[in-house]
């Protein structure tokens, strides 16, 4: 399942999660979490669903599937923030992905900013698995990232502060490498991947809903953050 925002471009939000679940082998459900007017250039508009509406799409979901692993992406508001959290703590699923997304490429806001205290005191303690990007990474640790060890202490900071595995994406880093590092059970893994330049957006979103099609498949963590590095490339490569 995926709980996330719809993006009308198809690029990112809910149509990435579907599209990514569909391309590895896995059933996708979905609770939107907003409606967005938006294009890989800009974001127009956003309209949050009522709290009350996304629980009462859980639930639905919930009540008929057996769900092997859900991700989070846009929840935009605090109140959205609770009510997932509250519903997930009523139906527990074997992995819950949270990517806990804050900005969308082209600029536009994607959580308000009184909504960031939500999220890490309802939502993420319950994630098994965290995705920030760097911005994000930064975020929620309170200072800047610009290393490669600064990337592999920022995982660990998230992961062991909420009790979870944490993969921080360096697609923000400048090189022509892309190294993404996981902080998992006490260990640190990289991966690394040719940069490509293309500009466009979603690939966070594809990157999560990859990984929490895999995990939903039974591959182990880190197998799993790997391949679902590997299959964004390869999205990617096509585009070039």
């Amino acid at each position: 399942m995926t709980i996330a925002g719809s993006d009308s471009g198809g690029g990112a939000g809910n149509q990435a999660d579907l599209k990514t679940f569909t391309a590895l082998g896995a059933f996708g459900t979905s609770a939107i979490t907003c409606l967005t007017a938006q294009n890989p250039a800009e974001v127009r508009g956003i309209q949050a669903v009522t709290p009350a509406m996304v629980t009462l799409q859980m639930e639905t979901i919930c009540a008929f599937f057996r769900l092997a692993a859900a991700k989070t992406g846009m929840l935009y508001s605090a109140a959205i923030i609770t009510a997932v959290a509250r519903t997930i703590k009523r139906r527990p699923v074997p992995w819950l992905v949270v990517d806990p997304v804050m900005i969308a490429t082209s600029g536009a806001r994607l959580l308000r900013q009184d909504a960031i205290s939500a999220l890490c005191n309802r939502l993420l303690p319950l994630a098994d698995v965290v995705t920030p990007n760097l911005p994000e990474a930064e975020a929620l640790c309170g200072h800047t990232i610009g290393t490669l060890r600064d990337m592999e202490s920022a995982a660990r900071e998230i992961g062991v502060r909420y009790r979870a595995a944490c993969v921080v994406k360096g697609g923000h880093r400048p090189g022509q490498t892309a190294t993404d590092v996981l902080y998992h059970s006490g260990r640190i893994y990289s991966f690394r991947s040719t940069r490509l330049r293309i500009a466009t957006h979603g690939t966070g979103c594809m990157f999560s809903a990859a990984l929490t099609a895999l995990l939903a498949r039974g591959y182990a963590l880190p197998a799993a953050v790997r391949e679902a590095k590997h299959y964004v490339h390869g999205v990617l490569k096509k585009m070039t």
